[in-house]
């Protein structure tokens, strides 16, 4: 979806009028027409105002044109699974189960690992095959590259 599209569904869904949007983020009523026209996108602060006000993260207005995933445990993101920070904003590098409230959960690789291997391994993918896996793949992540 475009983020014309994405910004103006988000506006009609709170039941705002473009001059009440506008209101709420700083900017004219003729700037929200020409989101919602596709002529320009918002500038990053006014993204983040949206972000904040919409409660979704900036790459859902964006039209989720990066797949991301934590940076911590590898897990795809979306608005339900990103964290946030203290302040409520979204952090959309981790996921809410390995960064909450400012803090990483997990103190080592190892512990992740061993917290991951117990709940992906099954008949098919087994505990020294998960671990083998996640040995492979999360030192690759931002947060475990020192």
């Amino acid at each position: 979806m475009e983020t014309k599209t994405i910004i103006h569904e988000l506006r009609t869904k709170l039941g705002l009028s473009q001059e009440e949007l506008a209101d709420k983020v700083f900017v004219t009523r003729q700037a929200v027409s020409r989101w919602e026209n596709g002529e320009t996108v918002p500038n990053t602060e006014t993204l983040k105002l949206l972000s904040n006000l919409f409660d979704v993260s900036i790459n859902t207005i964006l039209g989720s044109p990066r797949n991301l995933i934590c940076q911590c445990c590898g897990m795809p993101l979306d608005d339900t699974s990103i964290s946030r920070e203290v302040d409520g904003t979204f952090n959309e590098e981790y996921c809410k189960w390995c960064y909450t409230d400012g803090k990483f959960i997990y103190s080592s690789l190892d512990e992740l690992t061993e917290f991951l291997v117990g709940h992906i391994s099954n008949n098919q993918f087994p505990p020294e095959k998960a671990r083998e896996y996640l040995s492979q793949e999360l030192p690759k992540l931002k947060h475990w590259k020192s």
